[in-house]
């Protein structure tokens, strides 16, 4: 059973705070958090009723030795050879879970591609632009914030590419 999303201004966490400092409009989602559910993405679009083509997840990976973000629909996984060549590199890992949460601040599941402790290159999948909105975690498991796709790519100086696989 879908638990309904709580809209309103759930503020504290860094991501809202630049979002907020932006004054980029947007919309907060919360809800409760199921830690048993396999996907933390899955259960964001099922919890907010939203298309898990919407619904975008944050992954850090680590090209050529430099972190980076990916933002990619929920439905799909990340393609680590088009991140690498979205970004001039050559080769992409996925980064330690650990190196992750330290450098951006957020704990996995939470990991938000904005108000990061240490700014990361950022690339958006492509395929946010057939969407007048998309959701991606707000900084915390249970937050997400809808947004632009071209907001969210000014906001973290995103590139957008093709580097989600469905």
């Amino acid at each position: 059973m879908a638990k309904k999303p709580k809209q309103g201004g759930s503020a504290g966490t860094p991501a809202l705070t630049a979002v907020g400092a932006a004054g980029i409009p947007h919309t907060v989602h919360s809800y409760d958090h199921d830690p048993a559910h396999a996907s933390y993405g899955e259960e964001a679009a099922q919890a907010l009723g939203v298309s898990p083509d919407r619904v975008f997840k944050t992954l850090v990976a680590d090209v050529d030795g430099e972190l980076t973000v990916a933002v990619v629909p929920v439905a799909g996984s990340l393609d680590l050879k088009a991140l690498a060549a979205a970004v001039n590199g050559k080769r992409a890992a996925m980064a330690d879970p650990a190196l992750a949460e330290r450098t951006t601040g957020y704990v996995r599941g939470g990991i938000s591609p904005l108000g990061q402790r240490r700014r990361l290159r950022t690339v958006l999948d492509a395929s946010a632009s057939a969407h007048p909105t998309i959701c991606v975690s707000a900084g915390r498991r249970g937050l997400e914030v809808e947004l632009t796709p071209s907001d969210l790519a000014a906001l973290t100086s995103a590139v957008l590419a093709p580097i989600g696989r469905a």
